[in-house]
């Protein structure tokens, strides 16, 4: 019998309300995420990468609200919790790496204190032995000289060392899923190919499931083992890493992978994806790609696809139906 996913995401929707009526920002979301396994989220900006992470951990800003599907983490259904049983989730069961590692960190507070605070929140240890469980989180995540950096206030550390201390903070009390927002975006080339190989050994030593949010594919092709291609508050196409970097199935995907650089290549231009993300106020009818895909026909402006399996992938593009149809004696 398979171990069940650590988080389940069914049919996820979240709307805002507005004078003009109601915008759907999320749209039926759906996927899963095992134990010890990294699931890259990838897309342009607007296409709700963010906002699907702020919605599994209730971190919504209002008045954006779920408004459809649920959330399961280890099978228990987490949406529609009331506020403080969320915060407690939140600290110990999820844990959370974002951006910019100044919005986690408090910086009136020595490293110390924070970190100390977070464990004995969420586990038994007392005061010393919780000191103790932050030093060694200190040197597990590469901080050298960790009994002196600990009582160090987070302005003391480089932006690499600071991320480093958020995912010590987010490891604190040994969460079962991990979400990572953009964890390196900040971060220069050198410090950002640390903090993957560092991201991708804690995680597997704890056995953690991580959501890995970004808009970076060569993050993705590096770090992740599957990856989850976002457009419009759809997923286009979730699969196998190395499938969807190498085949991409969905013309959206497609453009994304063909607008990357290789060495391979000896092309003059990169190419590019016409138009641009639709607002939410705007989002056509169908597939919300078609006004932008040079593929699209009739169908696709008039019925949303729904994800079909591709070999190792689910693909949510009308030509693998038409595809089958053509197919089928």
């Amino acid at each position: 019998m398979s171990e069940p996913p650590v988080l389940s995401v069914r049919d996820l929707e979240v709307e805002f309300p507005t004078r003009r009526g109601v915008l759907k920002a999320l749209d039926r979301i759906s996927f899963e995420i095992a134990r010890g396994e990294i699931l890259g989220v990838v897309g342009e900006s607007g296409a709700g990468k963010s906002l699907t992470g702020a919605a599994i951990i209730g971190l919504l800003e209002p008045p954006g609200r779920i408004s459809g599907g649920e959330v399961r983490l280890h099978g228990e259904r987490i949406d529609h919790l009331p506020r403080e049983a969320m915060r407690h989730i939140r600290g110990k069961r999820i844990g959370m790496i974002f951006q910019d590692p100044l919005t986690s960190l408090n910086p009136l507070y020595r490293v110390s204190e924070q970190l100390v605070e977070t464990i004995r929140t969420h586990t038994a240890l007392n005061a010393p032995q919780a000191r103790e469980r932050a030093l060694a989180l200190l040197a597990e995540v590469g901080i050298p000289a960790p009994e002196q950096r600990l009582d160090a206030y987070p302005h003391e550390f480089s932006g690499g060392m600071r991320q480093r201390v958020v995912i010590a903070l987010a490891l604190a009390a040994e969460p079962e899923l991990v979400i990572a927002d953009e964890p390196t975006t900040a971060l220069d080339v050198s410090v950002q190919a640390q903090i993957i190989a560092l991201l991708k050994k804690v995680c597997r030593q704890h056995r953690a499931a991580v959501m890995l949010i970004t808009h970076d594919m060569g993050v993705i092709a590096e770090t992740a083992d599957r990856v989850a291609v976002m457009y419009a508050g759809r997923i286009a196409e979730i699969g196998p890493v190395r499938d969807v970097v190498s085949r991409p199935r969905h013309p959206y995907a497609q453009g994304l992978m063909g607008a990357i650089p290789t060495l391979a290549t000896d092309a003059h231009r990169l190419a590019q994806i016409p138009g641009a993300m639709p607002r939410l106020n705007a989002i056509p009818p169908g597939c919300a790609f078609n006004p932008r895909c040079a593929l699209a026909f009739d169908r696709c402006r008039e019925a949303r696809p729904e994800p079909r399996r591709v070999e190792a992938s689910d693909v949510a593009c009308h030509l693998y139906d038409q595809a089958q149809a053509e197919a089928t004696p």
